[in-house]
């Protein structure tokens, strides 16, 4: 084989797994998306609606979601969240918004104080939001949310992590309504 043809078959290589795929631009996500979502444990099989709302606000976007769990035989259980993030100077990555700091200004929680940290970032299709939290124990719980554009909305992969162990993956496929 020769160099020329070598060096040809390792940039289709990367160009066709995405290796050098462009990242979306937020705005491409943008729009209200609704769907199903099934998490799987050892004692239980559980469903979810699950709406989001990816939009545009003053200095950056908003994303917002609500879950409403439904069990066999038990009530459904709704929960319901609104994130505002903010452009940083690194490209493609985005601070979340969540408090007024004592100038009024938005800022990040304090994961010191027992809030969430939360950022996002996007590669590729996917926009994924993590949140961390520092437990009383000084352990983490990590919790990161893979929303990732398809034909028809998007794909929603959510994977919560102990001290790096994985304790919970919930999966779900939701269509563009707006």
């Amino acid at each position: 084989m020769t160099f020329v043809r070598a060096v040809s078959v390792c940039i289709a290589f990367f160009w066709t797994t995405g290796v050098w795929a462009a990242d979306r631009k937020i705005e491409d996500f943008y729009g209200e998306y609704a769907g199903r979502s099934v998490s799987a444990s050892a004692d239980s099989l559980k469903t979810r609606d699950i709406n989001v709302e990816i939009k545009s606000i003053r200095h950056g976007f908003n994303v917002a979601w609500t879950t409403v769990t439904l069990r066999k035989g038990a009530k459904a259980t709704r929960k319901s969240y609104s994130i505002d993030f903010r452009k940083t100077k690194r490209g493609g990555i985005y601070q979340s918004v969540m408090r007024k700091d004592v100038f009024g200004n938005r800022a990040p929680n304090d994961p010191m104080k027992g809030d969430p940290y939360v950022w996002s970032r996007i590669r590729g299709d996917t926009l994924s939001v993590y949140a961390l939290i520092v437990t009383d124990e000084g352990s983490y719980d990590m919790q990161v949310y893979n929303r990732t554009l398809t034909a028809n909305g998007m794909a929603l992969d959510f994977k919560r992590f102990l001290e790096g162990q994985e304790v919970k993956s919930i999966t779900g496929e939701l269509q563009r309504i707006k």
